[in-house]
């Protein structure tokens, strides 16, 4: 392991003024960047210890709810508020890693975790354009079954590993941000990058940028929601497919509807196809199969996963289906 300094920050002002420095890492709780530090994929002059930042969950009076970045993921899937009123991330985070590694890891920490593409993980011959730009792509020609099928390119079809992320696109959820330039705000969906001509940057963050908050809208038929995970185990294991939803259906039309899958693409991705096809269509089933094959239809195979596109297509007629009380 490359040697590294270590500071806990007091605050975020310090916690910037640390983070700024060349090199510098954010740590949370540490369970997908101490990995990739053991496997020498990361290799970070300082780290600077946010643990104790913003850990609180406020629900505020317009019915939205603010989490801090350093909230653990217990907590965030515990709370009696995200349970009743957002249940699809409650299942979401569950669904996504052991109680253990929930104990530890953060909010802030599972928006940034990176892919788990095994030939980024194997420095040790593997191409990768994602841990060396240049390098070439040897998933593309290789084993690629859990592979991207949307918004890939040729330098990298590398997937986005968080359940929790697919849950926050479906709801709306808004990032806060604090930095060396100031503070802004901007929309989950637009946190996360498409690969592109360079899939080494997995989001938009400025150098030393750090999260500070997580916030979801208030949204009442998100009550009304689920979080579905296609693995290949039972036991905790990244999605092939999963799609997270909400919907709002009167007198048999669907009035409102939110979706977004994961295990597809290198970014979370919010199905917005599919919810502009259904919005003011019957809730029927037909209807969810025309629209889970619009969002399909710019689908892009590779040689091992091409199941993922009927998949995905059956996975979110399903979970529409359990959510309106229809039978297949």
């Amino acid at each position: 392991m490359t040697p590294f300094t270590f500071a806990r920050a007091a605050d975020a002002p310090e916690a910037i003024r640390l983070g700024a420095a060349p090199g510098a890492r954010y740590l949370g709780g540490g369970t997908n960047l101490v990995d990739l530090m053991r496997e020498t994929i990361e290799r970070p002059a300082a780290l600077v210890d946010v643990t104790g930042l913003a850990t609180a969950i406020e629900e505020r009076a317009d019915g939205s709810l603010l989490i801090g970045a350093a909230a653990r993921n217990t907590a965030l899937a515990e709370h009696p508020a995200v349970r009743t009123r957002y249940p699809l991330l409650s299942r979401a985070i569950v669904a996504g890693a052991s109680a253990q590694i929930r104990n530890m890891a953060t909010v802030g920490g599972n928006l940034l975790q990176r892919t788990r593409c095994t030939y980024f993980y194997d420095d040790d011959g593997a191409r990768c354009n994602k841990r060396a730009p240049g390098q070439g792509c040897d998933a593309i020609d290789g084993f690629n079954r859990i592979h991207a099928v949307l918004g890939a390119s040729d330098a990298c079809v590398a997937t986005h590993p968080s359940d929790m992320c697919v849950a926050l696109a479906a709801l709306g959820a808004i990032v806060h941000l604090d930095g060396p330039q100031g503070t802004r705000s901007l929309a989950l969906t637009d946190l996360h990058r498409l690969p592109e001509d360079h899939p080494e940057l997995d989001t938009v963050l400025a150098p030393g940028e750090l999260v500070t908050a997580v916030e979801l809208p208030a949204l009442p038929f998100a009550a009304h929601s689920s979080y579905r995970k296609v693995r290949d185990r039972s036991s905790y294991a990244f999605a092939l497919v999963s799609v997270a939803a909400a919907i709002d259906v009167d007198g048999g039309v669907v009035r409102d509807v939110r979706l977004a899958l994961g295990g597809v693409a290198h970014k979370p991705w919010r199905a917005w196809t599919a919810e502009n096809a259904l919005k003011g269509q019957p809730a029927s089933t037909d209807s969810f199969r025309a629209a889970a094959a619009a969002e399909l239809a710019a689908a892009r195979p590779l040689r091992d996963n091409a199941f993922k596109i009927a998949l995905a297509q059956r996975t979110i007629v399903a979970v529409l289906e359990s959510l309106t009380g229809r039978q297949p």
